[in-house]
């Protein structure tokens, strides 16, 4: 019987009650912990924790290079200050041993202290930092709450639900056989979400689902992957943590109170949405520890690297070793 995979589900706040501490992602670490292999066991042995306060190391984030997790589900809920440098250096470590790690923030520069973060961190864009590339991107979507700028993509109600479409080849973790065509179709919904993109200078990432805002009609990215490289192992950067949280699986859960935008109750409605935001979780979760297929895009673009290098450098000018 193997051992359960193990995941770290992780905030970059401490247990402040009217904030997205992360009792409020419960309904996701009771769905991870609750799924089971063949045999029945365990597939994921799951831990949930806020960091301590910040200002220092966080002792679990700043060594988590030598922890025994398998992959780290990193909720950047902070306004700037949630991750320690001991931290961002160790996050990157523990990816560059080949774990896994999933990060996620939400609008405007909620989250931007992920910006440090070797990698993934650059496939975040914020408000004040790292900045959306596309400057015709700079510009506000959600119109509904006047104080939350760009990015603001606006896909739903919390509690509603949206339709996203895969881009290019479908990546494994957007595979779903019990689902229409086969493919993951619905994310949960958010008034503002936030802004993703695949770094230029990293082969190993590119944007694999988009969707639209309900708004302007402009299309944004959901989601991008970076398979497992050189530079470490797989990692998966999302628009925002409104795609984990309890409050958008069901508004009955409640939220902070600053939240003020009215809910919607439509994933709650629908076994068919339900259903696919479950498998997409799943699906990442596995993705993350190695267990579903890599990108065959990505196997693609090493294979035409490795022969670019080999037109470049063929074997007959390399130098001869002694």
């Amino acid at each position: 019987m193997a051992s359960p995979i193990k995941i770290l589900l992780q905030t970059t706040i401490p247990p402040v009650e009217d904030d997205w501490n992360i009792r409020r992602f419960s309904m996701l670490h009771a769905h991870l912990a609750g799924l089971t292999g063949e045999d029945g066991a365990p597939l994921f042995e799951v831990t949930a924790r806020d960091r301590t306060p910040p200002g220092t190391p966080d002792p679990v984030l700043s060594t988590l290079d030598d922890s025994d997790f398998d992959q780290l589900w990193l909720f950047a809920v902070d306004t700037g200050d949630g991750l320690a440098e001991e931290d961002c250096a160790a996050i990157s470590r523990f990816r560059e041993k080949g774990r896994g790690l999933m990060v996620t923030r939400d609008h405007m520069d909620l989250g931007c202290s992920v910006c440090s973060l070797g990698g993934v961190g650059a496939a975040h864009y914020f408000h004040s930092h790292h900045l959306d590339p596309d400057e015709a991107r700079r510009v506000i979507d959600d119109r509904e709450t006047s104080y939350i700028l760009w990015p603001n993509y606006h896909s739903g109600a919390n509690g509603d639900f949206q339709e996203i479409a895969i881009l290019g080849d479908a990546h494994p973790v957007l595979r779903d056989d019990d689902a229409p065509g086969g493919l993951i179709r619905y994310l949960p919904s958010h008034p503002h979400e936030g802004a993703v993109g695949a770094p230029a200078d990293d082969p190993s990432a590119r944007v694999v689902a988009i969707s639209t805002s309900k708004v302007s009609g402009n299309a944004f990215n959901i989601a991008v992957a970076f398979e497992p490289s050189d530079q470490g192992g797989p990692a998966w950067a999302e628009s925002t943590f409104h795609h984990f949280a309890d409050y958008n699986w069901d508004p009955a859960k409640g939220c902070p109170t600053f939240v003020s935008e009215a809910p919607g109750n439509a994933l709650a409605a629908s076994q068919e949405a339900q259903a696919s935001v479950r498998n997409y979780v799943r699906n990442l979760a596995l993705w993350l520890a190695g267990q579903l297929p890599i990108d065959e895009r990505a196997q693609q673009l090493d294979r035409e690297l490795d022969e670019a290098l080999e037109e470049s450098f063929p074997a007959s000018d390399s130098p001869a070793i002694y």
